[in-house]
């Protein structure tokens, strides 16, 4: 018995080291939305793809697809000089459009440094244009009173000690070749730039809101936290920034404080992410189109009913949305970019409290056909969006006796609670259900919003 209860408690006391072992700081539950809550009001950011890849303009992989190496690669560094750009006008755009925080490439797959590193000399310094472009970006989005967020890639094309991987443009046909293509190169090197060029992005430029980490790929062939030192790499960016938000990215989703929100990119999810069983701060990135970096011959873009709906149906469930701007490799945003940006910022000057600071409606709302509900729990207001415009009645089940008032967002303007019109003279469904009496022609938005005053 005396035995067992040895064995218990040296059980216990593994089970304690452990458990500190998995943890990349102290902070509780409590703390963590404190820290958060400025993201989670803000529910809308841009995300800024740009790199030496905009001067080839087909797809920020275009290195990986078309197997360029990197002396062939090289051309765009000597010629890269985005003379157009001006990040106030970004900055402008981005505000315009509604969005709250922004996130810039930093560094993307290619290994080019949009930044002047101390520890590289493949950054934008070494280009013609010779200026610190993060540095004014920045500058710019601050003065707008933007969130400022760095995406940093992992990954790293171009560096010298970088192994070859199932990503690499140099990745081989036979996987036999890893071995003697990697034997002269020297993963713990890279790790320590990796870990150098963080903390100078961490330390250069004043506080910073988000730190996007872009990506793991763990198994054959492939790189997890080991590779990056994900553990001592997130430690060190906590103690720097101890406010900032880091996304999931890192392969450490099983340490405590290893990330702060999960990232499903370029789909919509079917319902709020849950990570065992509990609900998780959580943002989608999408693009426009088909490609995160500049793409001139790409056409496949989303109109901004498509954009409207993955806004509002996101934060219906809980979550945020990084919508991507692929720059030109002279610093402006493509045309196309600019239409749809206009297009969402003219329905969000109108109808943004339906979606700052709001989330999923409590469940005892049963949501109307062809429309998304979303909530804000600070004014206790419901917000109805109209996919598809009813004709005069719309029937919403079980309020009866719950809203004190109902108008359209838009306009301000009255929308009558009564009886069923039609025909016959019918009423609604039942007593539990009230009926909105909307007018005939759908008002001039592209998709309008009701908002529901509650009873006290």
């Amino acid at each position: 018995m005396k035995r067992l209860r040895i064995l218990l408690f040296l059980c216990l006391i593994l089970s304690s080291i452990q458990a500190q072992d998995k943890k990349i700081w102290n902070e509780t539950e409590q703390e963590k939305i404190e820290r958060m809550a400025w993201w989670t009001e803000a529910r809308f950011g841009m995300f800024l793809h740009w790199g030496l890849y905009a001067q080839a303009a087909r797809h920020e992989w275009v290195m990986k697809r078309e197997k360029i190496d990197k002396e062939d690669y090289h051309k765009y560094l000597e010629i890269f000089n985005p003379d157009l750009y001006d990040p106030a006008e970004w900055a402008k755009k981005a505000k315009a459009a509604g969005m709250k925080y922004a996130v810039i490439t930093a560094k993307h797959h290619e290994g080019f440094s949009m930044f002047d590193s101390e520890y590289s000399d493949y950054d934008v310094m070494a280009t013609p244009y010779g200026k610190d472009i993060l540095k004014e970006w920045v500058d710019a989005f601050r003065a707008e009173g933007l969130g400022i967020g760095f995406y940093y890639s992992l990954i790293d094309w171009h560096h010298p000690e970088f192994t070859i991987d199932s990503r690499h443009p140099l990745k081989p046909q036979d996987p036999k070749k890893y071995k003697s293509l990697n034997k002269d190169r020297d993963m713990s090197l890279y790790r320590e730039y990796l870990k150098n060029q963080v903390r100078e992005l961490m330390m250069n430029y004043g506080k910073i809101d988000i730190l996007w980490l872009d990506f793991s790929y763990p198994g054959q062939h492939g790189k997890g936290k080991e590779d990056w030192g994900s553990v001592e790499l997130l430690k060190m960016v906590r103690e720097l920034q101890p406010d900032i938000l880091v996304n999931d990215r890192l392969d450490i989703k099983d340490y405590q404080g290893g990330w702060d929100f999960t990232t499903p990119e370029q789909f919509k999810v079917d319902k709020w992410p849950e990570e065992n069983g509990k609900k998780v701060a959580w943002e989608t990135c999408q693009t426009f189109s088909g490609s995160w970096g500049y793409y001139r011959d790409e056409h496949t873009w989303k109109d901004s009913k498509q954009l409207l709906v993955l806004l509002i149906e996101s934060v219906s469930k809980g979550g945020n949305v990084l919508l991507n701007v692929g720059l030109t490799a002279r610093g402006t945003f493509d045309y196309r970019a600019d239409e749809a940006l206009e297009e969402m910022g003219e329905w969000m000057k109108y109808n943004g409290r339906s979606i700052y600071g709001c989330t999923q409606a409590p469940e005892e709302f049963e949501v109307p056909n062809h429309s998304i509900l979303t909530y804000n729990p600070e004014t206790n207001r419901l917000y109805v969006h109209l996919l598809d415009y009813p004709m005069k009645n719309f029937l919403m089940k079980g309020f009866a006796g719950k809203i004190k008032y109902a108008q359209f967002l838009h306009d301000a303007s009255e929308i009558k609670i009564g009886k069923k019109h039609g025909a016959w003279g019918n009423e609604a469904g039942s007593k539990e259900d009230i009926n909105l009496l909307l007018p005939v022609n759908k008002p001039n938005v592209e998709i309008p919003v009701i908002e529901l005053f509650f009873k006290d």
